[in-house]
């Protein structure tokens, strides 16, 4: 991590108050944090870290415990709003794009399924994303999980986390003559719009569609 990155990183992490006590910290924060995106860079295990950086132990702690006090999130959504201003829009999204994927996976678990339609045994990640493509939200399901079902989990409570959001669109999966529930759902309980980007069926192969 360069000295620009860390200055920009450092005020966001949290920082034990003196007047706590305990022993002082052996490795820096900034070693650390280093420590912890190289193991995510790299996707090496946490024991195979390199021994020029913190203990795998020490890291694997602290990150450990920024995930579960939601340290990760609140760095992650004041990043995004300085990239949203940088490019000259409110931190806040007022519309976003939401998709699924479904991918291979060799571990078990109760969360591995099937997904008939892209004939994958394995998860399915939902995402939803800004204008920018800056994430706003993730799910994992089981791949058996239909897209609607996955949408609305991931939808649930998103207007308290972002006030300004009223628009978003999906792809034809999501919305159908069948069943508009999840669109009556979310206008009713988030107070959101769902639109559908319909594909043109007459052109074969992967195409860019508008707001998607």
């Amino acid at each position: 991590m360069t000295d620009a990155q860390w200055a920009v990183i450092e005020p966001l992490l949290p920082r034990t108050h003196p007047r706590l006590g305990g022993r002082p910290p052996v490795h820096s924060r900034r070693l650390v944090v280093d420590t912890i995106s190289y193991v995510l860079a790299s996707g090496c295990a946490w024991r195979l870290v390199p021994r020029d950086l913190a203990p795998w132990a020490t890291a694997y702690r602290v990150f450990a415990a920024w995930t579960a006090d939601g340290t990760w999130q609140r760095v992650h959504d004041v990043l995004r709003g300085r990239v949203r201003e940088r490019g000259g829009r409110c931190p806040q999204p007022s519309a976003a794009v939401l998709d699924s994927q479904s991918v291979k996976t060799c571990e078990g678990g109760e969360r591995v399924g099937y997904d008939a339609g892209k004939r994958v045994r394995g998860r399915k990640r939902h995402v939803l994303v800004d204008t920018l493509g800056l994430v706003l939200g993730v799910a994992v399901s089981s791949a058996s999980v239909q897209d609607r079902p996955g949408a609305r989990r991931l939808l649930a409570g998103i207007r308290a986390r972002f006030p300004r959001l009223g628009l978003v669109w999906v792809d034809g999966g999501y919305v159908n003559s069948k069943d508009a529930t999840l669109v009556d759902w979310a206008r009713r309980q988030e107070n959101v719009e769902i639109v559908a980007v319909p594909r043109n069926a007459d052109v074969a192969g992967f195409r860019v569609l508008p707001r998607r």
